[in-house]
């Protein structure tokens, strides 16, 4: 039988390759399966409902949290999808008496091409690594199982799950925007598709003709057509800063566009996740020696009491913001959930430019981020950032979401991938310190900050990762004004699965003590979502 040679190989010597040839899902014999069955017990109900499509009727509503909280028709979509995780984190199914949920057969078709994989590797009873294939998308599975990746069960470093998890993402980056240092050309270029050929030709453009050719060109005509218009064009505009030296070379200027943050004088900005408030200093410096109107909005995720224990410096940062640059500095602000915070009320479609430095969910003590049972956090982070970011940008509006491209946090997939999800075009990746802002003083966020005193005289306050890694991902809101489906998330682990992990806190508890962890983390994933500052 297919898992008693599974439990064979657990003592043989572990190959080099981590590619090892997958054989056809085909030649999956039916009794393989049956067995599977006995191990879990819900397959047959799965393939049933796929059998019968007639019966397999859509998912049982859900408890909306909707009544609960005041959410304005307009601000719905920008919430939802905060809202349907906590929904998810909250939906216990195998609890005494819980209604078992139907489901559709495209769910029972996926749910066999999981159960597959599992036998096909050998790891049936492993609840994580069923988890991270359960949340990955039926095209995922597909180039899955077409790659023939097998995970290396017997690393030194990483877990199985780990290993698939950083496999799976490394599949989907292929397809985005490299993470490193990326022009606006090549941005460009990898949007559209454009050869090596094409790519030339628009680097040898001027700016005034660059720009048009950037910000004009959507597929209809060729590439050749729009740039004889922009040829053509008179770049002379006298009322807008974008239309500066338009004989400039196009490349340079723009690239120094970006670097300069030379963003709408009239638009407001709004700074998220700043715990130590340097960065909104530092903004609203820059933008009051151009001469900007605009405001700033800083905001940070913790309260004041908790931001007055772990920097001493912070009152003074207020005053000044307040005072002398006319900022405004909003407290306990989470940034995916700002439609149902009422600091927010009016600002829609006001804001020119947003940053959030240095994203990350938080650590969870005895996993590294990368791990899968905390890892959807950050991807649901960038997810729900850029949905809720829809309502407040206006058209055109900017985006720098700053962080480390090697990150096993938030890694710049996620963060490229949310923004294009939510109709933010990705248009250059600056190095951190190529970019005119990047002299503020780093914090970590969290409680290391007591201690571990930030420094921003010199810059030194942060060191944990590589300075010359460090990007700044810029996009630009560009709508299209079709209406956007329900935001994706990455699916949370639920009870059963945290009970069943054998990893991180949880590697050297037992019984009942492993049942009170995983209950803890769970509350604590559910305190998250909800918006309260955990660490």
């Amino acid at each position: 039988a297919i898992l008693a040679k599974g439990v064979a190989r657990e003592g043989a010597r572990p190959q080099l390759s981590h590619h090892r040839a997958l054989p056809n899902m085909a030649e999956v014999e039916e009794q393989d399966i049956t067995e599977l069955e006995q191990q879990d017990g819900d397959l047959k109900e799965i393939l049933a409902s796929a059998e019968n499509t007639d019966e397999a009727a859509a998912p049982a509503e859900e408890s909306s949290d909707d009544d609960a909280v005041d959410v304005e028709e307009h601000l719905k979509d920008a919430v939802e999808g905060s809202l349907r995780l906590k929904r998810l984190l909250s939906r216990n199914d195998d609890a005494p008496g819980e209604k078992k949920r139907k489901v559709t057969a495209a769910e029972a078709e996926k749910d066999k091409k999981v159960k597959l994989l599992l036998i096909k590797w050998g790891l049936a009873q492993d609840k994580v690594v069923k988890h991270v294939l359960d949340g990955s998308s039926v095209e995922d599975l597909d180039e899955l199982i077409k790659s023939g990746y097998v995970p290396d069960k017997f690393n030194e470093w990483k877990t199985t799950c780990e290993l698939l998890t950083r496999y799976m993402c490394e599949m989907r980056e292929r397809k985005l925007p490299r993470g490193t240092a990326c022009d606006a050309v090549a941005a460009f270029a990898h949007r559209w598709k454009l050869d090596l050929a094409k790519d030339k030709v628009l680097r040898g453009l001027k700016h005034g003709e660059l720009r048009f050719v950037l910000s004009t060109y959507d597929g209809s005509k060729e590439l050749k057509e729009v740039i004889e218009e922009a040829q053509n064009e008179d770049h002379i505009d006298d009322y807008t800063t974008a239309a500066s030296v338009p004989q400039a070379p196009g490349l340079a200027a723009m690239s120094r566009f970006t670097r300069l943050e030379l963003i709408d004088p009239m638009a407001d900005a709004a700074v998220f996740g700043d715990a130590n408030l340097t960065f909104a200093l530092k903004l609203a410096k820059h933008r009051k020696a151009l001469g900007h109107v605009g405001r700033v909005i800083a905001t940070t995720f913790e309260d004041l009491d908790t931001l007055r224990e772990r920097y001493k410096e912070i009152d003074d940062s207020i005053k000044t913001l307040e005072q002398d640059y006319f900022a405004e500095v909003w407290h306990g602000v989470d940034c995916t959930r700002i439609a149902i915070d009422d600091k927010f009320k009016g600002l829609e479609k006001s804001l020119g430019a947003v940053y959030y430095n240095f994203p990350h969910s938080g650590a969870i003590g005895g996993f590294f981020d990368g791990h899968p049972v905390v890892n959807w956090r950050h991807e649901n982070l960038m997810r729900l950032f850029f949905r809720s970011l829809r309502t407040y940008v206006k058209p055109g509006g900017f985006v720098k979401v700053a962080s480390n491209c090697g990150a096993v946090g938030v890694r710049f997939s996620y963060i490229i991938g949310g923004a294009l999800e939510n109709e933010f075009l990705h248009i250059e990746t600056v190095p951190f310190l190529e970019w005119h802002l990047h002299r503020y003083g780093r914090s970590y966020g969290d409680k290391r900050d007591i201690y571990k005193r930030p420094d921003a005289s010199n810059n030194q306050s942060y060191n944990a990762q590589a300075a010359d890694r460090d990007m700044v991902y810029c996009f630009c809101y560009a709508p299209t004004g079709a209406k956007l489906g329900p935001q994706q998330v990455r699916l949370p682990p639920n009870l059963k699965t945290l009970n069943a992990c054998t990893d991180g806190p949880f590697k050297s508890v037992q019984g009942k003590a492993k049942e009170t962890l995983a209950q803890q983390l769970h509350n604590r994933f559910v305190t998250e979502i909800s918006g309260t500052h955990v660490g």
